[in-house]
């Protein structure tokens, strides 16, 4: 059998060898495919028919298909507009302080991603990442207060109470409280940092960051997020590593941790080369378990996507360890 690492709007799709030779008989094909990590490349003609068991098809237009060979699990369902703060809390924070739960309902136990959507911590909205969906895991996507209504500090309170929910209940539909990863965007990103490194935000729920199975943020801040940087006057491009970056909290003892940004010529405001700081100050300090990934090609906008099968093997590499 062959593997090939395809881009994720690419699949794999199962054909016989009449498909295959009326493929190859009309429309000679070539692909190319960019390794990201180690910038090899690989390439194949389909117009060469080779004996394989799975192919890359694409359209008439060069777009691939979007099918993939890989049994998703037979029936999830949803809870949806779940709050996670007490009951003492305001209106606003009743509205906006909800989350809906994706999981599998034929599959005990499973792994969960709390899934944190980004916007600078001034805008945006939970949705299910379509590329998380139907893979055997549970993803809890989350809507919290945002700024300027509320501080920086409110932003990543909310957050924390939103994984010490998942904690608390995830064992009641199904999931393990010891496979809960976090994860993020942009702001999300930087949400899952500041909740799995500075272990106060959990410790006020009762909850030890360290038992978080993992984390992966997505292009998020490591220094104090410029939102924050705002609250006290200070402009994008004025770095700051206070008691609110992620970097201030550097231990060896915290979670795994896999960091994935974008293209450093392409990010935003240094934001690779702060997490490149971030993951070396983490193996100084003597983290087992970290690593980074670059995305070539990819802005800050656009990496989320390629990033997706990056945290799906991520947890698959985790979950084999625990066994």
């Amino acid at each position: 059998p062959i593997r090939l690492a395809v881009p994720n709007h690419c699949h794999l799709v199962s054909l016989t060898d009449t498909q295959l030779q009326r493929m190859t008989s009309t429309r000679p094909m070539m692909m190319t495919f960019k390794v990201l990590k180690d910038r090899i490349e690989w390439t194949t003609q389909a117009s060469f028919t080779i004996a394989l068991t799975a192919i890359i098809t694409c359209t008439l237009a060069g777009e691939c298909t979007a099918q993939a060979k890989e049994k998703p699990a037979d029936s999830y369902e949803i809870l949806r507009e779940q709050a996670y703060k007490g009951r003492a809390v305001d209106l606003k924070t009743k509205q906006q302080c909800k989350l809906d739960l994706y999981y599998p309902s034929d599959k005990k136990p499973y792994a969960t991603v709390v899934w944190f959507h980004g916007g600078g911590l001034t805008g945006g909205k939970r949705s299910l990442p379509s590329a998380l969906q139907s893979k055997g895991i549970a993803i809890a996507t989350v809507d919290y207060r945002l700024s300027p209504s509320v501080k920086v500090q409110d932003c990543i309170d909310d957050a924390a109470a939103a994984v010490a929910w998942v904690y608390n209940h995830i064992e009641d539909y199904g999931g393990s409280k010891e496979l809960i990863f976090v994860s993020g965007h942009s702001a999300g990103g930087y949400l899952t940092s500041m909740v799995g490194f500075d272990k106060s935000w959990l410790k006020k729920y009762g909850v030890d960051a360290d038992d978080l199975a993992g984390l992966i943020p997505y292009s998020g801040h490591t220094i104090t997020h410029f939102t924050a940087r705002k609250e006290l006057g200070l402009k994008n491009t004025t770095p700051l590593v206070n008691e609110m970056a992620p970097l201030y909290h550097v231990r060896k003892d915290s979670p795994p941790t896999l960091l994935i940004t974008g293209d450093r010529e392409l990010e935003m405001l240094g934001r690779y080369e702060e997490n490149a700081y971030f993951w070396r100050m983490l193996k100084v300090a003597g983290h087992p378990n970290v690593d980074i990934m670059e995305l070539d090609g990819y802005n800050h906008g656009q990496m989320a996507e390629p990033a997706h099968p990056l945290l799906l093997r991520f947890i698959k590499k985790q979950l084999a360890k625990n066994q």
